[in-house]
């Protein structure tokens, strides 16, 4: 176990410092490895810390970036709905794809073994204006037709 004691008073102060400028315990414990080669595990610079009575700056981090925010960028609306089929339907599904709605809105479409239609849009609660799903329903039947379904 690595005590604060061992430390020189130039050591101490370069610590003090490096907190000033907002490092991490992380980057106490590299740095003291790269400028001083002490080695510490984590929980003993977690230790020297408090010995130290070390400042650490509180700095806000980054929110995390939901799954959504991540995703490609949404379709930009185009006026027209577009359906396209998957190669390899969903598990449970006969057949299965993503819809393009008029207004951008986006989901994932599949038809069961027992022919019944189901839409799950990325946006929960979503509901296309009647004249999207009147023309996502011709461009399915025309699908299903076309691939002998």
């Amino acid at each position: 176990m690595f005590s604060a004691s061992k430390l020189t008073e130039e050591q101490k102060q370069a610590l003090h410092a490096w907190a000033a400028e907002g490092a991490s315990i992380a980057d106490l414990q590299k740095k003291l490895k790269d400028e001083f080669n002490i080695s510490l595990t984590y929980m003993d610079a977690r230790f020297m810390v408090l010995d130290l009575k070390i400042e650490l700056l509180d700095t806000p981090k980054e929110p995390e970036k939901k799954v959504e925010e991540i995703a490609a960028p949404k379709p930009e609306a185009t006026g027209e709905v577009s359906v396209t089929l998957d190669t390899l339907a969903l598990p449970g599904a006969l057949i299965s794809g993503k819809v393009i709605f008029s207004d951008g809105e986006t989901g994932i479409w599949m038809l069961d073994q027992q022919g019944r239609p189901g839409l799950d849009p990325d946006t929960p609660g979503y509901r296309p204006v009647q004249e999207d799903i009147i023309e996502f329903q011709k461009q399915l039947s025309d699908l299903v037709r076309k691939k002998g379904f």
